[in-house]
């Protein structure tokens, strides 16, 4: 007798935490979904490009935000020359490398987009993952603030060609350069360490995540959320919090001379959130600067801020897209590589949080200028700017909004076998239905069952595929040189209806026919035909 197998040491099928399996019909989806996008940047004359999912890490640098790890958030491993490489965490990084790399062979400026993979070696949790993907356009090689106005309007007719409603969207823009300047304005932040700069920074980021008395707690002492756990502060003084807080909105009655020496109540700081935000001042921002600085001059991160804002501001205008893009300062985005304008797509529209409270969807996109990226590798500086898209996020938000087909797409046309004809008879079967138009320039998909199974279980594959009929050819119909369509939806259609109804009876001999097997790519045509299938490519 023979021995039994050892099933102690069978190994265990297990999906490393942070990743995802994707089903067909989330392939099929985001595809569709890319399709679009891919058209709008197209539209705008963007190229594609493709880089590697590694790169050296030392190119990849170290911009990401939140860097508590030990590895600082990047997937590494060093190759057998002893050289580090890393998986990398964006599309920008890359790009970067890339034009750097072939600066002299590439049209100034350099218009491209890119879709992929990135991966983040960061903790795990619900909606957050180490590997998701983006698609991104960026311009290389252009200064001008017409740039960054078109990723802008480039973002808005991305949302609108997705079906997204224009109430339903705003592509909201700041500038790193007011951030700068709003710390150079404080004279304990003017000339602290880039730390400390960098956790005002990220305590300015969490504003749409925790309100503005979030941000107000984590630029004080700190704040605790919920689970207990305490984030320690920046430990500005009150007049500074004050001011920092009150940039992060366009209600500038919130910062008085009131102010300077308590922290902004509570209640007023509530009453500001739940109004609509004016749109904003330039004067006003600028008021509010002399305001606080009391008789110091502006910075100067400030007035070119305020400059380059201003000059998009105004071909915004002139372009008509003032309605969807505006200027917010509650923009940050945490990578640190950004140097100008920044800019964010928010969806606007109501969803249900995990305790059933009703809450913005959020961003679905973002990005910025970022001219001293590529200067790391030439030594001078090289302006960019760019646009990436959350494609996970923007997926979940037009399922949400029944924007976009889930279900997933038609199988193939499956012929079936019998042991007494030849396989390769069949297989000729399948060539012919594949070499097949259904529609002009789209191919019929066709495939053999090659399992061992019966007549049965080949039909039973056949709905498991999602086959819209199946080809039966046995020993009978070949003698008389015919073949057997089965259609699969319409006879799943006639499976709950009564066998002595006269349209059950009528579609029952639709469901399953005979042609001559000459005629058996007019006969799936018209199976397809029936039923609007369609495949994407």
């Amino acid at each position: 007798m023979a021995d039994k197998p050892d099933k102690t040491n069978k190994l265990k099928a297990r999906l490393p935490r942070g990743f995802a399996d994707r089903s067909g019909a989330e392939i099929a989806a985001t595809r569709r979904m890319l399709d679009t996008i891919r058209a709008v940047y197209e539209r705008y004359g963007f190229e594609a490009l493709e880089t590697p999912a590694i790169e050296y890490t030392d190119a990849l640098g170290k911009f990401l935000p939140d860097q508590d790890r030990p590895n600082e958030g990047v997937f590494s491993f060093q190759d057998d020359d002893e050289q580090w490489l890393s998986l990398r965490y964006d599309l920008t990084a890359p790009l970067a490398r890339y034009v750097a790399e072939n600066f002299d062979s590439l049209p100034k400026p350099y218009r491209s987009y890119r879709e992929g993979w990135v991966f983040r070696n960061e903790k795990p949790g619900p909606g957050r993952f180490r590997q998701f993907m983006q698609f991104d356009a960026d311009t290389v090689g252009s200064a001008s603030m017409a740039a960054d106005a078109e990723m802008c309007m480039m973002a808005a007719d991305t949302m609108e060609a997705l079906g997204i409603k224009r109430s339903d969207y705003v592509v909201k823009v700041w500038s790193r350069k007011l951030l700068d300047g709003l710390m150079d304005a404080v004279p304990e932040l003017e000339k602290a360490s880039p730390d400390k700069r960098l956790r005002v920074l990220r305590s300015i980021d969490k504003r749409d995540r925790l309100g503005m008395k979030g941000v107000q707690e984590l630029l004080d002492a700190g704040r605790r959320d919920e689970s207990g756990d305490f984030t320690t502060g920046a430990k500005l003084p009150a007049d500074a919090n004050n001011f920092i807080t009150s940039s992060t909105t366009t209600h500038t009655a919130l910062y008085t001379f009131d102010t300077f020496d308590k922290l902004i109540p509570r209640s007023e700081i509530e009453k500001a959130e739940k109004g609509e935000a004016p749109p904003f001042d330039f004067d006003a921002y600028r008021k509010k600067l002399r305001d606080y600085l009391r008789g110091r001059s502006i910075p100067a991160a400030s007035e070119i801020g305020l400059t380059q804002l201003g000059e998009l501001s105004r071909i915004i205008v002139a372009a008509g897209y003032s309605d969807r893009v505006k200027i917010d300062p509650s923009v940050v985005r945490g990578l640190e590589y950004y140097t100008g304008p920044v800019y964010e797509v928010e969806l606007t529209f109501e969803i249900k949080d995990d305790e059933g409270r009703p809450v913005r969807f959020g961003s679905v996109g973002g990005g910025g200028r970022y001219d001293g990226l590529i200067e790391r590798f030439r030594g001078e500086a090289v302006p960019a700017t760019g646009f990436s898209i959350g494609v996970s996020r923007l997926m979940a938000a037009l399922q949400h909004l029944g924007k976009i087909e889930s279900r997933p797409e038609p199988g193939p046309v499956v012929v079936t076998v019998f042991p007494d004809i030849p396989i390769a008879h069949y297989q000729r079967l399948v060539a012919k239905l594949r070499d097949a138009e259904y529609a002009p320039g789209k191919k019929i998909r066709a495939e053999l069952y090659l399992g061992d199974g019966k007549f049965g279980a080949q039909m039973k594959y056949a709905d498991k595929r999602d086959s819209p009929c199946a080809v039966i050819q046995g020993g009978n119909e070949k003698a008389k040189g015919e073949i057997q369509i089965k259609d699969l939806i319409l006879g799943a259609e006639i499976a709950g209806l009564s066998k002595d109804r006269e349209d059950y009876l009528k579609k029952q001999a639709e469901a399953q026919f005979a042609v001559a097997e000459d005629k058996l790519v007019d006969a799936v045509r018209e199976v397809l035909a029936r039923h609007h299938v369609k495949w994407v490519k």
